[in-house]
């Protein structure tokens, strides 16, 4: 059985100003690198062999922090990169006019049609974190992954492991340095393939985490 974690990027400025970040980038803050130590201390001891990160800069940073704890490098991949927000990112949710909150609300809220202008959509997006995530099946046998990410993205590739469409409404939370986790099995009692075992743990973090809609 293959296990694989999913770990969301610590808090960003741009978190708790609630700019959108999509693929644009924003350092993390000092919660931010606190909560990615305090991940990097709960996944030492479960034996780790990869971390595999997001090229983005705040899931580098966190991966950084995640590797020293593990005593692993880590590798990037931009196939888990955060959505394309296209012409909104680094617009604070405030500033948006009742048009441009509409082409956000359209990723979240369950518009098979859902996409910002010059941005991407979310079949789009499942796509490449699918293809991400199936790339650790072919790691040696004994391996323990951890793939570091982001908010819409991790909830998109979880929502469409239960079944759901790429599009379907966000119902996951998936707070900052949030822990999930998916195997890979055959059994006799569950449909052979990917399975959630668990979403958004932060049993982890001394303190609370903000919320993956706010990102």
């Amino acid at each position: 059985m293959q296990q694989v974690l999913l770990v969301r990027h610590g808090e960003t400025l741009w978190n708790t100003e609630q700019r959108i970040q999509g693929q644009s980038d924003s350092e993390l803050t000092k919660q931010g690198i606190e909560q990615a130590r305090q991940t990097g201390l709960r996944l030492q001891h479960l034996g780790i062999t990869h971390i595999i990160s997001s090229d983005l800069g705040r899931t580098q940073q966190t991966a950084a922090i995640i590797a020293e704890s593990c005593q692993c490098q880590y590798v990037t991949d931009a196939r888990l990169r955060e959505i394309n927000m296209g012409v909104l990112e680094g617009r604070a949710l405030s500033s948006l006019t009742q048009q441009e909150e509409q082409w956000r609300k359209s990723l979240l809220n369950g518009d098979p049609a859902g996409r910002i202008p010059q941005g991407e959509s979310m079949e789009e997006l499942a796509q490449r974190m699918r293809e991400a995530l199936e790339a650790t099946r072919s790691l040696p046998t004994g391996s323990r992954p951890v793939l570091i990410s982001h908010g819409i993205a991790l909830g998109c590739l979880l929502g469409t492991l239960l079944g759901l469409p790429a599009w379907a409404e966000r119902r996951l939370r998936l707070r900052n340095c949030s822990v999930s986790r998916v195997d890979y099995q055959s059994s006799s009692w569950l449909a052979e393939g990917w399975i959630v075992e668990s979403t958004g743990d932060i049993a982890h973090l001394s303190a609370p985490a903000l919320d993956e809609l706010k990102a």
